[in-house]
């Protein structure tokens, strides 16, 4: 079977390494280097507790996901050479209020219900794990198995694995699907028809561009988020630190990323005055140390925002094509699920997570 999969990213590298694993011709279309766009502006949490509101099949699908991580960063490190720095450092959800200590003492309650660990923290007992955190936290949410990678390592060793698999790479604009009787049977790419068997989209914000994807920009744009990389001698903090949409993810090398923003702004991916100001006042509100610190680095990704915050993952509108998009804030953290349920469904096999959620034909 001959694959084509639109867009080079994690999620679209990720899946070609697992096509490939099934000795599938795979080849994986860019415009760009792999990974240049969301992929490698994400700050790299694998922190599904740490983001999620309530129970339901995004959880479910992330928690899946993480721990799928282990196994898969040690398998890409032996194939690539490439140590992704997978780090198990736990993470901080911070309140700086009474109001925010109920709020997160309800988080840990349903979450420990679940059957996940979580526990609330004093603010003493958080600045007796984090010495260097905010004096004005009054409580926090502790989730020790929420951990992180770093996306640039990630994806050099994505994508050194992917060439090594027989996955085929090629740079070009994709002007639209080819359709024949009904089915998908291929792409343009640059005015030339590249045929195979199944067309696969993991375009990212990019998706919905796509002539013949029939992917309604209403339900999946992109949602800019301004980013910030501080550097200090030695790690400020252990844990990943998170107040609202800030938050605070030290490398283990001393870096430290800071985000993020949301914002509906298109396809602009400017960086301003007023979102590095809002990254960097709620990290130094999280860590004062930071004021101190290097700023080495700003940028801004743009993340496939979904309407209901669910991915789009399954069948397309027709034979012939799969959607793997809408990953929005988590496509790091999603990749390994993703990659091993589009697996299941090209083999044929039952997936084994319910994909009805996250039908791309969902929003009618």
């Amino acid at each position: 079977m001959k694959v084509v999969i639109v867009g080079g990213g994690v999620m679209g590298t990720a899946i070609a390494c697992e096509l490939a694993q099934s000795k599938l011709d795979v080849t994986v279309l860019e415009r760009s280097i792999p990974g240049a766009e969301a992929s490698t502006a994400a700050a790299g949490m694998l922190a599904p507790q740490l983001e999620a509101q309530a129970p339901g099949p995004m959880l479910e699908l992330s928690m899946r996901s993480r721990g799928l991580y282990p196994s898969w960063a040690k398998t890409l490190a032996a194939e690539s050479g490439v140590d992704v720095a997978y780090l198990e450092s736990g993470a901080l959800q911070l309140g700086y209020s009474d109001a925010h200590a109920h709020e997160l003492e309800a988080t840990v309650a349903w979450q420990q219900a679940a059957g996940l660990r979580a526990s609330l923290l004093t603010g003493a007992e958080v600045r007796a794990l984090e010495p260097n955190a905010a004096p004005e936290i009054e409580a926090a949410a502790h989730f020790p198995d929420d951990h992180q990678v770093d996306p640039k390592k990630l994806m050099q060793a994505l994508s050194l694995a992917a060439a090594k698999r027989g996955v085929t790479f090629k740079t070009g604009y994709v002007r639209g699907l080819l359709q024949t009787s009904g089915k998908v049977d291929g792409v343009d790419l640059d005015g030339e028809a590249l045929k195979a068997d199944l067309t696969i989209v993991a375009a990212g914000s990019w998706s919905s561009l796509i002539p013949g994807a029939a992917i309604d920009p209403k339900h999946l744009k992109p949602a800019r988020g301004q980013m910030v990389e501080l550097v200090l001698r030695l790690p400020p903090v252990k844990h990943i630190l998170k107040a609202g949409l800030g938050y605070v993810v030290p490398r283990a090398d001393g870096h430290v990323i800071c985000g993020t923003t949301v914002e509906l702004a298109g396809y602009d991916k400017r960086v301003t005055a007023e979102g590095l100001s809002t990254v960097l006042a709620q990290a130094t509100r999280a860590c004062p140390m930071l004021k101190d610190a290097t700023v080495e680095h700003f940028w801004a990704g743009l993340r496939p925002w979904t309407e209901d915050a669910l991915p789009m993952l399954g069948p397309g509108s027709q034979p012939g094509l799969l959607i793997a998009s809408g990953h929005y804030r988590n496509g790091i953290l999603l990749a390994p699920i993703t990659a091993k349920l589009v697996g299941q469904l090209v083999r044929g096999e039952r997936t084994s997570i319910d994909l009805a959620p996250f039908r791309p034909q969902r929003f009618g």
